[in-house]
């Protein structure tokens, strides 16, 4: 026997088909929650989100918004909790907070939360995630245009999708053009392709840079992610207990030994001083690992003599950097949306993942800005603005269309709940074998010690 549905809610289902409709998506196979309460409270480790969030969501009230909170047009109050990602922090603070979601009021609950790539298939594999197509609401429709493995690596073991992202993030080799031209006559990024189109081509070009004065790589950490996403399984086997040493790690490994006694890279550890400083103008080290966000965040204001003045040629090397797609294809970072289990906003938190994942204008915006220019989620978007694209950080070139290749070369097939864990880990590990005072079977010991303390179950092979 059918019931009907309350006057209200009936009323409230029609509201969300017309605004489906007008979305131009798909039918909406079931949803919940669908009135919405006065407060979306969202966790993140950074205040990243909260500034796209800020800038490109179109009901936010910016004149009521301020430090920490915003408000949207129809009075919606958005909270924002940021716990730092150090020390893994932001997890067992997010862990504690979905735990006790049932015990707490809904308007004191995690409505949205916010994870990493490498700790994706943590949330992705839980009870404590919906399914954004059956539970939130969007369509294959919506999500066509999302490179794959951005969906790939938030599908989880019964072939749901549990998050959605607004950026896509592949890595490329950004080299000094004034350093190209000096030692091989030219910086068209074609030729200093071909000098670094493999590993074996990679070490011959150190050579040549240790020869003329110069460092291939910064330091210990630079080459990792190139590495780490080519593994050719994944870093804890599938009994959830046993760590896998990769070949891939291991040549890691054996490279930054080798770059480090032959003084192919200057010694420095991932985000440190001295590595910040080789990218400035006095910086002696050719090139860097960047993955979109680097570029444009990181490595454009390491460059710069004078932060305080234009972002512009003259200012340090502004305009003197270029990039190519390096020896292998490589993703780093990304941020997901995730709708928490237990919300009461689930209509809300829709309209915010479609605008800020889907919406290709809103795509094209966010990449278009001249603060941000961050590679977005949206191959229709980025094929738009890629055609005559120049920018003027990297001397001109169209890195855009170099983007829109390399992310679909991308391979997620390796990822596993303990990837953060394990390659914060084994960089610190093996920073002292690299350094000369420790030996190699002390580095990888100190790994399976240090290891124990995020994940005590973890064990080493027999």
């Amino acid at each position: 026997m059918k019931k009907r549905l309350p006057v209200l809610l009936l009323a409230l289902v029609m509201v969300f088909s017309i605004s489906i409709a007008a979305f131009g998506c798909d039918k909406v196979e079931s949803m919940d929650a669908v009135s919405g309460g006065k407060v979306l409270r969202i966790r993140c480790w950074n205040d990243e989100f909260q500034s796209r969030f800020r800038s490109f969501y179109p009901d936010v009230n910016s004149e009521k918004s301020g430090e920490g909170v915003d408000y949207l047009t129809d009075g919606t109050k958005i909270e924002w909790v940021i716990v730092a990602n150090q020390n893994n922090a932001y997890q067992i603070a997010l862990d504690t907070a979905l735990k006790a979601q049932d015990e707490k009021k809904r308007e004191d609950r995690v409505d949205m939360f916010l994870i990493e790539a490498d700790y994706a298939s943590k949330y992705v594999d839980s009870e404590y995630s919906l399914d954004i197509k059956k539970d939130v609401g969007l369509t294959d429709n919506l999500l066509k245009d999302q490179y794959e493995y951005t969906q790939t690596i938030v599908t989880d073991k019964n072939n749901k999708l549990k998050a959605t992202s607004w950026q896509a993030a592949p890595g490329l080799y950004a080299y000094r053009r004034d350093i190209a031209k000096e030692v091989f006559e030219t910086d068209d990024p074609d030729v200093i392709q071909e000098k670094v189109s493999d590993w074996v081509k990679f070490e011959e070009t150190a050579a040549t840079m240790k020869e003329n004065g110069y460092y291939m790589l910064s330091g210990f950490d630079d080459s990792f992610r190139v590495f780490s996403n080519n593994m050719t399984g994944k870093w804890v086997k599938d009994d959830n207990k046993t760590i896998n040493e990769d070949a891939a790690i291991n040549n890691w490994i054996k490279q930054t030994k080798d770059f480090s006694e032959k003084g192919y890279n200057n010694g420095t550890t991932l985000w440190d001083e001295n590595w910040q400083k080789g990218q400035g103008p006095e910086g002696k080290v050719f090139g860097y690992f960047y993955s979109t966000w680097g570029i444009n965040f990181t490595l454009l204001g390491n460059s710069l003599a004078d932060k305080n003045k234009p972002e512009e040629e003259g200012n340090g090397l502004y305009g003197k950097w270029a990039v190519c797609p390096g020896p292998q294809a490589y993703y780093w970072g990304g941020t997901w949306l995730c709708a928490a289990a237990g919300t009461d906003n689930v209509t809300l938190i829709r309209d915010i993942m479609y605008h800020l994942t889907c919406n290709k204008d809103t795509m094209k915006a966010i990449t278009a800005d001249v603060k941000i220019q961050d590679f977005t989620n949206n191959k229709a978007a980025m094929a738009e603005l890629a055609v005559g694209y120049e920018s003027a950080f990297l001397g001109g070139q169209n890195h855009i269309q170099m983007f829109l290749e390399a992310a679909d070369k991308i391979d997620m097939s390796n990822i596993s709940p303990y990837d953060q864990g394990c390659n914060e880990k084994i960089q610190g590990a093996m920073a002292d074998y690299f350094k000369g005072t420790i030996s190699l079977d002390k580095a990888w010991a100190n790994f399976y010690t240090n290891i124990k303390e995020t994940y005590p179950q973890l064990q080493k092979a027999s």
